[in-house]
């Protein structure tokens, strides 16, 4: 080591010097210690303080050296725990077999194929696809395929320097508890990188592509399309659809779902259809953020689209574009783009006749209470769940444990995330851009326009209006303040907000309902496991919910009001109201 990569790191912690110092001393490539050197004592710290663990999306986080980072060495130990893991799960398996897809990222293909290294190397049969596809394929190859479990090389939605692992069980979903914990423990296990096995067994490496697609498409398009709504998208084939991948995998089988549909008149965003890990047309590949959509609304405007849609890098989470009232485009947020394909495929349900009472929607609990209006109405069971599209995926499956005999119609989440039918376990942008295309078909076929239907749903269940605010806190640091946030929210929350009541804090973490009024607390009645979030339930019918991301360092706050809207004509200025108590309530919180 040199002298001047060992004065860098002598004022380190003990347990942080101790991991760079095996890092440097260790069987790693010499282009890893070089870079290590070359780092200043904050980013050492930055890059070696924790490990990567397994969030809400799996292992994900910036690219670079260390076991903070993603590369080589992280996402092959990762491999290894899970190898290992998979192999006590299975003792009795003659074949234990794996399914590894990546998206679009800067190095997503070259950790894709470490992966499969290093599966082939511990005796696991490997589908590994030959190009980039979108995430939820990659859950549907799983169970098509009798795989005990999967991994997809993706960072999802975060910025261009960031990179991620996801881990799939063979229910097709993420991994939960206690596999989560138990792959972690077995990676932490590993305490050399002599331990991580990556030389290749070709023989149990199997090239997948083309016909996975073509089942996928089938499996997923045939449950949305029964006679009466293909009629309709006949009446309706012209309609305007512009849509944007935005440099990620989308581009592979959005179009082609469409066209499937029969939908005639598709405008891709050229200039974003080709993917690209540095994104170069956007600022974040997030089509929650309304810069993402610049592009796509520009298109809009040209072709006179009926509907605007946008898939982030693996192609999970979907964002719309839709025409107000004067003609002009406008975002929607995920809580109404999942009003609108609950009211959707709920009517479509019933005119089919296949409502009786044993069907369910699932959400999370930081999502609009609006979802449960609309089911009631139907008489659909409704369930709330954690934050994280792979608690959906889990209940899915736990209730179908329960009574095999209640179908699965959809779920969502208010992060742009949403699964229709039940052949995927995880959110599906494909699938939703299919279901997106038909609700607005369908909206046409009856004369009016998605924000005019949204409209009509405010005017039947109540004026939900919600908002997500983020606070970036990185590094160590900002891990440690985001906890004080929590913890200082927990133990003293505010008596008033926006001049209304708090009446009850309910803590998933320590399961218990605090009733701030009286000060008094009492255990939560919940199946839940324990989650650090917190649900504020105001006077007036207001709710915040707050957390700490599990895939960026976030602490996110949830704001969700409520209002009566009695007729059309008064939309903007309830939604005005609703807006200014949201930023009353924000400030109370001080979080501005």
């Amino acid at each position: 080591m040199s002298s001047r990569a060992t004065h860098k790191i002598t004022m380190l912690e003990s347990t942080i010097q101790q991991k760079v110092n095996h890092w440097l001393e260790g069987n790693y490539d010499n282009e890893t210690k070089e870079a290590i050197k070359k780092l200043s004592e904050t980013d050492l710290t930055d890059a070696f303080y924790k490990d990567l663990e397994f969030g809400t999306g799996g292992l994900r986080g910036l690219m670079g050296v260390g076991t903070n980072r993603v590369n080589r060495y992280t996402v092959g130990a990762a491999t290894q725990g899970l190898s290992n893991y998979l192999k006590k799960s299975f003792p009795n398996e003659k074949e234990i077999k794996v399914a590894v897809a990546y998206d679009s990222r800067n190095n997503s293909p070259e950790f894709a194929n470490v992966v499969a290294d290093v599966f082939s190397a511990n005796g696991i049969k490997v589908f590994l696809f030959t190009a980039m596809r979108p995430t939820p394929e990659l859950s549907f190859t799983i169970r098509h395929l009798g795989c005990k479990s999967g991994v997809v090389l993706t960072a999802s939605h975060n910025p261009k320097e960031y990179n991620g692992y996801k881990a799939y069980w063979e229910d097709g979903g993420q991994v939960v508890t206690p596999h989560d914990k138990n792959i972690i423990a077995e990676v932490q296990a590993i305490k050399s990188v002599d331990e991580i096995k990556f030389e290749r067994n070709e023989s149990l490496v199997a090239n997948i592509g083309e016909g996975i697609d073509k089942e996928y498409l089938y499996q997923i398009l045939e449950p949305l399309a029964d006679k009466k709504t293909r009629e309709v998208v006949q009446r309706q084939k012209d309609l305007s659809i512009v849509y944007t991948p935005i440099h990620g995998t989308g581009i592979t089988l959005v179009p082609k779902a469409l066209r499937k549909l029969r939908f005639e008149n598709i405008h891709v965003v050229e200039e974003q259809a080709l993917a690209d890990g540095n994104f170069p047309t956007v600022v974040y590949p997030n089509p929650e953020e309304a810069e993402a959509m610049t592009l796509a609304l520009k298109k809009a405007k040209e072709v006179d689209a009926d509907v605007v849609m946008a898939t982030d890098p693996d192609a999970d989470r979907v964002g719309i574009a839709v025409k107000n009232k004067e003609g002009e485009y406008v975002l929607m947020n995920g809580n109404q783009t999942l009003a609108l394909l609950v009211a959707y495929n709920l009517e479509v349900w019933k005119n089919a006749d296949k409502l009786n009472g044993n069907q369910m929607v699932i959400k999370t609990i930081v999502t609009t209470e609006l979802i449960k209006e609309i089911t009631q109405k139907y008489g659909v069971n409704i369930y709330d769940t954690l934050t994280g599209f792979k608690h959906i995926a889990a209940l899915i499956e736990h209730k179908k444990q329960e009574n095999p005999n209640e179908e699965f119609i959809l779920g969502g989440e208010e992060s742009y995330g949403y699964l229709i039918g039940d052949e995927v376990r995880d959110k599906d942008g494909v699938a939703s851009c299919a279901s997106i295309a038909l609700l607005a078909a369908y909206a046409k076929d009856k004369g009016f326009s998605l924000f005019e239907w949204l409209i009509e749903i405010y005017k039947e269940y109540g004026f939900y209006l919600e908002e997500l605010v983020s606070i970036t806190k990185k590094g160590q640091q900002g891990a440690a303040q985001i906890e004080e946030m929590m913890k200082t929210f927990r133990e003293n929350p505010p008596k008033k907000l926006a001049g209304s009541n708090l009446l009850s804090v309910y803590d998933y973490q320590n399961q218990t309902i605090l009733e701030v009024q009286k000060g008094t607390s009492k255990p939560m009645e919940t199946d839940l496991p324990k989650s650090n979030v917190l649900a504020f339930y105001i006077e007036d019918g207001s709710k915040i919910s707050m957390r700490p991301s599990g895939t960026e360092p976030k602490i996110k706050f949830y704001f969700s009001v409520k209002d009566n809207l009695d007729k059309t004509e008064n939309y903007e200025k309830v939604k005005k109201e609703l807006q200014e108590k949201i930023q009353k309530q924000i400030t109370d919180l001080g979080i501005n």
